[in-house]
């Protein structure tokens, strides 16, 4: 295989909400909040109109978008022997992509996440991890990674016990990894661990402004271009409406953003992002081909509901 995704396997519920019900629920617009009382998560669900859904996840988004694009990829989340559990192995097995993993009767159930879309197309994410959060190093297959070209890690999978233990082991047996910081409260939660992972573990790291300027903590973005020079790594950065920037060794390559596009929901575009940039990457393009690969499949995420182009 191409690249191997390893993540939190998560159904994606999505639903419209007005600005209203992220106050009343005491939300915070634009972030992801992790629920660990599922009666919590279920309550959230009372009288929304769900959207669609989808078999989610950070990684599993970039490694469905890089299957679309013609590449052979693969992904291991874990997942329980559930409705949602099927749902989610059969929505990948449609995209194409290899799913690594045999699912089977857990305590808890699998991962659901609650994306709500205010009007302005923002997305506030509500995360139960349920058995995703549970992955372990015996749910991973040394032989799966090691035959793999790269694997592709995401933040969001990253805790202490366990899940530390399956991320070491597949980092161990890769022969590339790549990463995406996945969100700012994430690098702001593991900010030590994350740091040597990027300094020590990596070779291509993913993330968006804000959370870099944490990771390093720093204001000016100055201090992310000399940290990205001194890494001696790939970093690729996205920044919003001011475009992107991919940082390899001393070579710096900028690309602003399209214009004049209509935003309907911004869920997906940096997993988006990541796929096209590694699309490039895999078959030996440009940095600045790579950028634009990227900022294109982002571009058509954000004009749609979901994750799924």
């Amino acid at each position: 295989m191409k690249i191997l995704g390893i993540g939190n396997a998560i159904v994606d519920v999505i639903c419209k909400v007005d600005d209203n019900f992220i106050v009343q629920n005491n939300l915070t617009k634009g972030l992801m909040k992790l629920v660990f009382d599922e009666n919590e998560f279920k309550k959230l669900l009372t009288n929304l109109t769900i959207e669609k859904t989808v078999s989610g996840g950070s990684v599993a988004n970039s490694i469905v978008g890089l299957s679309q694009l013609g590449n052979n990829v693969g992904f291991i989340g874990k997942i329980a022997d559930d409705d949602f559990g099927l749902k989610y192995e059969e929505g990948l097995k449609k995209e194409n992509v290899n799913f690594c993993y045999s699912k089977k009767k857990e305590i808890l159930p699998t991962g659901t996440c609650l994306i709500l879309v205010t009007p302005d197309s923002e997305r506030t994410m509500c995360t139960y991890l349920g058995t995703a959060g549970k992955i372990n190093a015996d749910d991973l297959d040394i032989k799966i990674i090691k035959q793999s070209e790269m694997i592709f890690l995401e933040g969001y999978l990253w805790d202490e016990g366990n899940p530390q233990k399956a991320f070491e082991k597949a980092i161990n047996n890769s022969k590339k990894v790549a990463m995406s910081l996945s969100d700012k409260f994430c690098v702001d939660r593991h900010k030590p661990h994350f740091l040597e992972l990027v300094k020590n573990k990596l070779d291509i790291i993913f993330a968006n402004e804000g959370e870099i300027l944490s990771l390093i903590e720093t204001e000016n973005f100055n201090d992310v271009i000399n940290f990205g020079k001194e890494l001696k790594k790939h970093l690729i950065i996205t920044r919003g409406d001011k475009g992107a920037v991919s940082i390899k060794n001393d070579e710096i390559v900028e690309i602003g953003v399209k214009k004049d596009l209509k935003i309907v929901d911004l869920t997906g575009a940096g997993d988006l992002f990541a796929a096209g940039y590694l699309h490039g990457y895999i078959n030996q393009v440009s940095q600045r081909e790579c950028l634009e690969n990227g900022t294109e499949l982002s571009s058509k995420i954000i004009q749609q509901f979901g994750a799924r182009i």
